[in-house]
């Protein structure tokens, strides 16, 4: 069962919607806490009881066949595919050992034991952290907001501006670890992906060279543990290129102003307390609303209900909203609504003055949003023809170095007029500059229109659909867009033809330049996610330059869209030989290598 995003914009919201989602990934992050105390214990047990060796085989085998692993979003790439069903692969490999082992290797619980136990610590500690630190300044706000608003507007003027400023330090407080607390569970829910797997895919190839049916089982487990690896490596590139967008999106959304920008393209919501008039008086009823310019309905959710009755959601239709003056009542931040279901206008406090204003401009108040206009500019660069360097295009380039060449390159007076093969420019120079530019246009290169279709095709399970569609897309691009694109991906090939020499396979290259080539319009954290599915899209431009370049596709070329896949595909299980075998010696550590940034085996 999938998890919706957690968007930063929702920790300054609040809403319940946003703690029953947290709550969701809070129980995710419980269950993945004992499945590692589970297999933490049951790895011992293969470790320390030889002989019980094949009973804790089969129980954790079937450990891992229960797990499944939880994704974001609506789809998943192939490689997560490929990962999502490794546990279930591992699983019927071990029922298919029929005989009892007779030694362990040496080094299993440096490749088993520790790695999980760091996750754990590291990883799911840090996240109850993280969530310790929300709940409690999560407590400390509200606290200080109950108090905050029962204050009256005829304190002296001092009072009251210390009592605010209180309030926005807490307000801060509490803002900063919700961003931080989202920002750790996002990045706790990808690193399992491999950080759990890769430990169990070592400790599982130590075991299976040990056993007597070594050689007829390594054989058969090795081109799906191939291609396991390769989906690891692949997740991990896109985990790291994703996390270094995510971090930007968080520093942002931290920055005070971002709270006011982001009501230009969110819903207006929040909470409010009404005034009503009760049996035994007029009182102050917290509600979380949500207003729908469309139609003008303001929807009142109760968040303290009467203890005698359950009240429903409350709808109301405006008319218009007046700013409440304060010698007019004896509260602070107030505004009136007139609505066609009530005879009297409808009394309201924000939370604050900012966000009363907020509420006025979002009802067609004195002070109306006005949205920013959205400027394009596509500019031709030149391209760096050294594709044999090692890591080109990974390997950064000195930020004042590339400035300058910008500056000489963009000369008003003699624009161009700059020789990329001088000495005074490295390739790392040229190449840093060619990525900042790319990534400075206020429209990416492969425009805001097709991104949806991109992403869809991308997504698809029909490898021919995505190579039909895509290559469909490219000539709907702008004419100058799809002739600096084409330039661009030539490059490209021209580098990754050298990859044995400078190590940038299409893989490598597409997580580069895809976020580079494309981007959604709107930054958020589903938006983030997706970046792997721009990859993709990058690197079947690469592999098949010649096919998408070479002519222009029929109207009626390509298929209709299939729907997202979210079920992973069913694999074809692996068959042993049953042959007899030779007993090998256990393995050194030096057969199995994993680290933090790269993930190698050397296959014995």
């Amino acid at each position: 069962m999938g998890h919706p995003p957690l968007e930063f914009s929702d920790c300054y919201l609040d809403s319940p919607d946003f703690r029953e989602t947290l709550k969701c990934y809070e129980l995710d992050l419980e269950r993945s806490s004992k499945f590692l105390k589970e297999l933490i214990k049951d790895g011992n047990s293969v470790i320390t009881a030889i002989k019980g060796y094949s009973v804790a085989v089969q129980k954790f085998s079937q450990t891992l066949s229960m797990f499944q692993f939880d994704f974001i979003g609506d789809s998943l790439t192939d490689d997560e595919i490929n990962i999502a069903q490794s546990f279930q692969e591992f699983a019927g490999l071990l029922q298919e050992v029929e005989h009892d082992r007779t030694m362990l290797v040496q080094n299993a619980s440096d490749l088993l034991i520790k790695p999980l136990e760091k996750f754990r610590k590291e990883q799911i500690g840090v996240t109850k952290e993280k969530r310790k630190k929300f709940e409690k300044e999560s407590e400390k706000y509200y606290s200080q907001l109950d108090k905050h608003l029962n204050l009256s507007a005829k304190k002296k003027e001092t009072q009251l501006q210390e009592a605010d400023e209180l309030l926005e330090k807490e307000r801060l407080n509490f803002y900063e670890s919700s961003v931080e607390y989202v920002y750790q569970i996002h990045q706790v829910q990808d690193r399992k992906k491999f950080d759990v797997v890769e430990p169990v895919l070592a400790f599982l190839h130590s075991i299976l060279t040990l056993n007597n049916l070594t050689v007829e089982m390594t054989q058969d487990f090795m081109p799906y543990k191939q291609e396991l690896q390769l989906s690891l490596q692949n997740t991990r590139n896109h985990y790291e290129s994703t996390c270094e967008e995510l971090e930007e999106l968080m520093k942002r959304m931290k920055h005070p102003s971002q709270l006011y920008k982001m009501h230009s393209f969110l819903p207006m919501e929040g909470y409010l307390y009404c005034q009503e008039k009760w049996a035994l008086g007029v009182t102050w009823v917290k509600y979380y609303c949500r207003y729908h310019k469309e139609g003008r309905r303001l929807v009142m959710v109760p968040c303290e209900q009467k203890p005698t009755t359950k009240q429903g959601p409350t709808q109301l239709t405006l008319k218009s909203c007046i700013r409440r003056k304060t010698e007019s009542i004896d509260k602070r931040f107030c505004f009136d609504v007139e609505t066609n279901e009530r005879n009297t206008p409808v009394t309201f406090q924000a939370l604050s003055e900012g966000d009363r204003k907020l509420w006025m401009e979002a009802m067609d108040g004195k002070e109306p949003v006005s949205l920013f206009p959205v400027y394009l500019g596509i500019i031709l660069f030149g391209l760096c023809e050294n594709s044999t360097q090692e890591g080109v295009y990974r390997t950064v380039g000195s930020n004042i170095q590339v400035q300058k060449l910008l500056n000489a390159f963009f000369d008003p007076t003699n624009p161009g007029d700059v020789d990329l093969h001088s000495s005074d420019w490295d390739v790392k120079t040229i190449t840093s500059a060619l990525k900042f530019y790319l990534r400075s246009l206020s429209e990416p290169l492969m425009t805001y229109s097709l991104h949806r279709d991109l992403m869809c095709a991308a997504k698809s399970d029909n490898l021919d659909f995505r190579l039909s569609e895509i290559h469909s897309l490219t000539y709907k691009l702008p004419e100058k867009n799809r002739e600096m694109l084409e330039m661009l991906i030539k490059h490209l090939v021209n580098v990754c033809s050298h990859s044995e020499e400078n190590l940038m396979t299409p893989s490598n290259m597409a997580v580069i330049f895809g976020p580079t080539l494309m981007r959604a319009k709107e930054e958020t954290v589903a938006a983030m996610l997706d970046i792997k599915f721009q990859n993709i899209v990058v690197e079947i431009l690469i592999e098949d330059y010649k096919k998408i370049f070479s002519y222009m596709p029929e109207d009626s070329a390509a298929p209709p869209v299939p729907p997202p896949r979210i079920t992973p595909r069913k694999r074809q299980p692996i068959t042993i030989s049953k042959r007899p075998a030779r007993v090998y010696q256990a393995l050194s550590h030096d057969h199995f290598q994993h680290t933090e940034s790269n993930y190698q085996p050397l296959l014995p």
